[in-house]
């Protein structure tokens, strides 16, 4: 994977968890800061500094949502827009109820609909949200990549 990448590379370890067929998504918070302020993303984040991608996804998911995520499989990578995005999927195999969400205005387990549709309701917030663009993507890749092996 070699990229012609001008400045620093930020790299990122994102987990598709996945339950009854439907996704687990946090929604972001509202801050011009962040990537994707307002939409529902993956939960992951960047990695530390020599940090081993399944590792840091192991690490933010337990800052995240107190979820141990055992034997989390790659999916893809996705390079762009200065960033490394390792993708990875696992089943969640607790209730929602059971996560502890330290980051983010929302969590839920999203629809294949939704993902289609790129919108999802929130009902802490009581509101309809989209997903992000590359968050959306990625979760049709996988769909896509799923029906291909589970006809």
């Amino acid at each position: 994977m070699k990229e012609n990448f001008s400045g620093p590379v930020r790299r990122v370890a994102l987990a598709i968890l996945y339950q009854q067929g439907k996704f687990l998504m946090q929604l972001r918070d509202d801050l011009p800061h962040i990537l994707y302020p307002g939409k529902w993303g993956f939960f992951g984040g960047h990695l530390e500094a020599g940090e081993n991608p399944t590792d840091g996804l192991k690490r933010e998911l337990l800052e995240e949502i107190g979820y141990e995520v055992v034997a989390p499989q790659l999916f893809r990578c996705y390079t762009g827009d200065q960033i490394i995005r390792y993708i990875y999927s696992a089943p969640l195999t607790v209730s929602v109820n059971q996560l502890v969400q330290a980051e983010g205005q929302d969590l839920a387990l999203v629809t294949a609909d939704a993902v289609r549709s790129g919108c999802y309701y929130s009902h802490k917030i009581n509101q309809v949200r989209s997903l992000g663009e590359i968050h959306q993507r990625i979760l049709l890749d996988f769909m896509e990549a799923e029906a291909k092996l589970n006809p």
